[in-house]
């Protein structure tokens, strides 16, 4: 659902990732002002989403992300695809 980041690569990147599908980025935002793609993987909009460290509002964000997993908002998290079996 999340992860936190702290590089010194990519650094603008260090933050909370949130993991979410790209139909709920617009009402996160709406939530999250400072939330944005991920640069490290190349233009356009990605699954996952960063809460910047740098963020004025960076902790109180990432404690309103937490409450809503706990609260099992939707937008949040998302259900990997299964992996292929490797052939014998």
């Amino acid at each position: 659902m999340l992860m936190l980041r702290d590089k010194e690569d990519h650094a603008d990147d260090n933050g909370v990732w949130l993991a979410s599908k790209i139909p709920h980025h617009a009402s996160l935002k709406k939530e999250f002002p400072s939330m944005r793609s991920i640069a490290m993987f190349g233009p356009g909009e990605t699954g996952w989403q960063n809460i910047p460290a740098s963020a004025n509002d960076f902790e109180s964000a990432v404690m309103k992300a937490c409450e809503l997993i706990v609260k099992g908002d939707e937008r949040l998290g998302t259900i990997p695809k299964p992996r292929r079996k490797k052939k014998k």
